[in-house]
């Protein structure tokens, strides 16, 4: 098991984007943290889905993999690599924004044909904000029945689950505490859009009328998925 730390930008003025500037900072503050093991940045695409429509995808997200808690902690202490992007002014394109932080476990599972990223590779996040009447009751039933059902999607690339954990830190985002994430990676917005009208899809939503009781709905959104090399 790893540890992820999330970060979504979301705003409801129509047409809101991150710049292509702001972009660039991201990616060189993320290439320069320690110990990080893996850099994803998302930003908006469209693929749809047989039971779903959630409207438009967060304008911005970066997700942060690390193999120590203390590695992710470190670097959104004050002092940390991460932490200039917090500053006021240090990504104009996004201020006013909804800004939200969580670090999580990360489970990560095997798919039938992986592959690295592609130059469109595209990501299908699911929010489940929660709470669950009994987060043990959930979580077994999710990760025992899920993930098989899931790993079936044609050309999906990779599948993980991500559950809440408690963390330290000194950003300025909005802390949220959702109760599980999910990621699967296709090469593309039309093979996710592919995925998502395939028999699998039912079978999804038939595992899903079967969930223990859990509040606070579910949020299905494609993005773009590009991936920072840590530096050295």
């Amino acid at each position: 098991m790893r540890f992820s730390y999330l970060v979504f930008f979301t705003s409801e003025e129509p047409g809101t984007r991150i710049s292509a500037e702001d972009l660039a900072t991201v990616r060189k503050a993320v290439a320069t943290v320690k110990g990080l093991k893996r850099g994803r940045l998302y930003t908006p695409e469209v693929a749809s889905d047989l039971y779903h429509d959630d409207g438009a995808s967060p304008l911005f997200g970066f997700q942060l993999d690390f193999a120590e808690l203390a590695d992710l902690e470190a670097a959104i202490a004050s002092s940390g690599a991460l932490s200039p992007l917090g500053k006021p002014g240090a990504l104009p394109s996004l201020a006013g924004t909804d800004a939200t932080q969580q670090a999580m476990a990360l489970r990560t599972y095997t798919v039938p044909e992986p592959a690295p990223l592609s130059a469109s590779a595209c990501s299908y996040v699911v929010h489940y904000p929660g709470p669950a009447a009994d987060t043990n009751a959930w979580l077994s039933h999710y990760i025992a029945h899920h993930p098989p059902i899931m790993r079936r999607f044609p050309g999906v690339r990779e599948l993980e689950i991500l559950t809440r954990i408690d963390w330290i830190d000194a950003m300025p985002w909005r802390r949220v505490l959702h109760l599980q994430r999910n990621r699967i990676l296709f090469d593309s917005a039309a093979a996710l859009e592919a995925a998502l009208h395939s028999p699998v899809r039912h079978e999804m939503r038939a595992d899903y009328t079967q969930f223990p009781p859990c509040e606070g709905g579910n949020f299905h959104y494609p993005v773009a998925t590009e991936e920072v090399v840590p530096a050295g």
